[in-house]
């Protein structure tokens, strides 16, 4: 059945005419004469498009517990096309199984494009002129090789979002990128078209209208944003089923919630996991963690996190320790948890093939391992030698490596990191053909292999959770779409160069874009020679990501916050110390995120979506809806052109200066300077700076309010729990309302706890107002003395307050 297929529209494939519809609930199923295909309501705006090319309907890898909420669905039959009405959209399915999509005025937000995919000519150097040139025959290739293509109408002014971090710029307009996950040791480019993860859904914005388009195909796919030919895009899969959703906004905010309403939101955190986390391989022996350790609280720079890296092991075996290194590593966790540090250590996939050792002995006994296609375990190479590959896609497998999790965590592991799992290999690829028993269901390493490091993620964060009833930290360098709901990630073995520095805040944002909120950079770069001045840029932008790590690798000149001089190491305790104040706040993204799956660092388009001028910029990024972050990523430059997007008056952050929207300024940057600004009305919940979290019980919130300089309102909702457990699903949260309005020469901040649930409960409030000292104020009708003399107005207030007046 599947050549009928071959001939255009989807790479493509020839359905052709329409022979028969039927409606059954939220699903219109339509028969052509040379095959069939269903159209799935999943809600009014989000629809799912699939047709079994290569097997009936398979389990998908990212879609898991999927709620449907269609609402009202219409259809009809009108010149041979079929018309699906929802309450928000009109689609319109044609022959070839052709699809347009419409708002309900009308407008066309997206069509299938209705040409033969048409690649740009590539030329030689030959006397002819015509013969294409290397790059051209290794596309010719992969066109070869796509069994599924669709092709979309390609509108100018069009922008594209997401694919996770991929390199290059935020727009992704004349790109092309492969989805396969790759384990690249060499410095990171812009034409690198693959890298660790596969994320494949983008956001679309043409017009200021946004849609998302997520392609639900775990075998190499691949993306091309108008590359080869500007009259379309388009995205293709070796394999599997045709199956993508299309989800519509208009927002971009609306689309990253629909897209992780699918796949899933970032749990809420622990509180500690957003603090400063310090890596490098590798801490070994024991007295050099120590020595680390020691030197962060006697330096008086932050720190939760220490990492250890694959040199704790007996020779790489995962889930063991070296009795050399680390003679008594129990008595040192307790130690470091002392201290107030929690340990994160690093396991790979890779079994180490040695006869006697017990993880070994278990996967082979009970056939966990991916095999050949004669039923053969499949041995490659990495750290520990010869190794073999748990089949994470086996959910008997995954239990197995969820049970193992108990050996670290139990030992007193705060957080596991998976690396190396996408899967890395050191002789060669894994061949095509190793197999797999996907739950049941036999395949082969082309299906699995951008998904191992996400089934590795799913049974490792699933083992913390079931050995201590705590959010589990889990981190992970190979992910597939949907990977978010159980691991954090970082972009990877990046390099102690400026042009890194500069590419990961696209890269960041374009993960946050790809439902991936908790994500951070190596911090100071993992390979190469950091320098003074890189690492004091790079830790002003750690600072403002959900994941704040510094790690480097062995042999590479050492680069914790004190390794260069005491201006470097002040920087650092600035920006650190800045990120312990601002906790509660980032705190509070991550707990809206697990609702809207909106990010920590997100593009400035995210808030300000009719403002064009933003859809470019790379350089700057929202943390949150409320801190605009400019950072300076040249070397050198001690100024810096910053764009103040339009709709709101902005806030120096140093400065107190405040300046319209919809304008460049110009900011002097000295190298301890990293520009921020807070959007007028901005509340910024506070809490007091500390070694780490949890030194210090937080008795008072403090809220570090930039009043309207003219009539104008802001809320700000506070979210409160115990920073750990899962208790707060069952309500066990606090929740405070503060509310800012001004009007003439008044300013009213009302105080109202929503929901008080959880018993520490902050005893008071410091309002620190920014710009203006008021001649008198009061609390609850009450007058209050003004006792400030300096140009930062601060007072203090009991929890029982719930309405303050400030007159000027």
């Amino acid at each position: 059945m599947n050549q009928k297929f071959q001939l255009k529209g989807l790479q493509g494939f020839m359905f052709g005419k329409i022979k028969f519809y039927e409606k059954k609930s939220n699903v219109v199923s339509i028969e052509f004469e040379n095959g069939r295909a269903s159209v799935d309501i999943i809600t009014p705006s989000i629809i799912n498009f699939f047709s079994p090319l290569s097997a009936e309907r398979r389990a998908s890898k990212a879609v898991e517990n999927l709620k449907r909420m269609p609402g009202k669905i219409t259809v009809d039959f009108i010149d041979g096309q079929v018309l699906v009405y929802t309450e928000k959209l009109k689609v319109s399915i044609a022959d070839n199984f052709m699809v347009d999509i419409f708002d309900l005025n009308g407008k066309r937000i997206c069509s299938d494009y209705r040409g033969e995919d048409k690649p740009f000519v590539r030329r030689g150097n030959d006397d002819d002129g015509n013969i294409a040139a290397e790059e051209g025959h290794q596309l010719e290739e992969e066109r070869k090789s796509q069994k599924i293509k669709i092709l979309k109408q390609l509108n100018p002014g069009s922008y594209f979002y997401g694919l996770g971090d991929r390199t290059g710029h935020l727009n992704k307009l004349g790109y092309h990128y492969k989805m396969w996950n790759t384990d690249n040791p060499n410095p990171h480019v812009e034409s690198f078209e693959t890298m660790y993860k596969s994320i494949p859904f983008f956001v679309a914005l043409e017009k200021k209208i946004a849609y998302g388009i997520f392609f639900d195909n775990s075998y190499e796919t691949i993306f091309d944003f108008g590359k080869e030919n500007s009259d379309y895009y388009s995205f293709s899969a070796v394999d599997g089923n045709l199956d993508y959703y299309f989800i519509y906004g208009p927002s971009a905010k609306e689309v990253i919630s629909g897209y992780t309403f699918l796949t899933g939101t970032t749990p809420l955190p622990q509180l500690w996991t957003l603090g400063y986390q310090q890596s490098r391989w590798s801490y070994a022996p024991e007295k050099r963690l120590q020595e680390i350790a020691n030197n962060f609280r006697k330096k008086d720079i932050p720190c939760d996190v220490l990492y250890l890296d694959i040199d704790y092991m007996d020779g790489y075996r995962v889930f063991t320790w070296d009795q050399q290194k680390f003679p008594n590593h129990e008595k040192m966790l307790d130690r470091l948890k002392g201290q107030g540090y929690k340990v994160v250590t690093i396991i790979d996939p890779g079994v180490k093939k040695d006869k006697g050792y017990s993880i070994y002995d278990q996967g082979l006994k009970n056939n966990y391992f991916a095999t050949d296609r004669d039923g053969i375990p499949y041995v490659n190479r990495v750290w520990p030698g010869k190794a073999l590959y748990p089949d994470f896609s086996n959910q008997t497998v995954r239990h197995w490596w969820a049970e193992n999790q108990k050996i670290l965590v139990n030992h007193g592991v705060a957080g596991v990191w998976n690396d190396m799992n996408e899967p890395a290999s050191f002789d060669g690829p894994l061949p095509d053909d190793v197999q797999f028993n996907d739950n049941g269901r036999l395949t082969d390493h082309r299906e699995i292999h951008n998904v191992y490091g996400h089934y590795m993620s799913k049974a490792t964060y699933e083992g913390i959770k079931t050995a201590t009833n705590k959010r589990p930290f889990v981190i992970t360098r190979a992910s597939y779409a949907g990977t978010q709901k159980y691991a954090t990630v970082w972009t990877g073995d990046n390099q102690s160069l400026w042009e890194h520095l500069r590419m990961s805040l696209p890269m960041l944002m374009n993960l946050g874009m790809s439902g991936f909120a908790f994500c951070g950079t190596d911090v100071g770069g993992f390979g190469f020679d950091c320098t003074q001045e890189l690492l004091s840029r790079w830790v002003q932008v750690g600072a403002f990501t959900a994941l704040f790590r510094n790690h480097s690798s062995a042999s590479m000149r050492d680069q914790e916050p004190w390794a260069f001089d005491e201006k470097t190491e002040s920087i650092n305790r600035k920006y650190i110390k800045l990120r312990y104040r601002l906790l509660p706040y980032f705190y509070d993204i991550m707990h809206d995120e697990e609702t809207t799956g909106l990010p920590m660092i997100r593009p400035l388009l995210l808030d300000y979506q009719n403002d064009e001028n933003v859809y470019g910029i790379n350089d700057e990024f929202m943390s949150g809806s409320n801190i605009l972050v400019a950072p300076v990523v040249e070397q050198g430059e001690t100024a810096r052109m910053v764009y103040l997007p339009k709709g709101n008056r902005w806030i120096d952050y140093w400065t107190k200066a405040v300046f319209d929207g919809g304008q460049y300024i110009v900011k002097n940057a000295p190298l301890d300077v990293c520009p921020i600004y807070v959007k007028e009305g901005g509340i910024i919940p506070m809490y007091p700076a500390q070694n780490y979290v949890g030194e210090k019980k937080i008795s008072q919130l403090t809220l570090d309010i930039y009043p309207f300089t003219e009539k104008g309102k802001s809320c700000y909702e506070h979210y409160q729990d115990d920073g750990e457990s899962f208790d707060y699903r069952s309500g066990n949260y606090n929740l405070y309302d503060f509310i800012l309005k001004r009007s003439g020469n008044l300013i009213e901040i009302n105080i109202s706890k929503t929901r008080e649930a959880y018993g520490e409960k902050y005893q008071s409030f410091k309002f620190i107002i920014n710009g203006i000292k008021p001649l008198e104020f009061l609390v609850d009708g009450q007058t209050r003395k003004i006792e400030n003399d300096d140009d930062q107005f601060s007072f203090t207030v009991s929890n029982t307050a719930k309405k303050i007046d400030l007159k000027f």
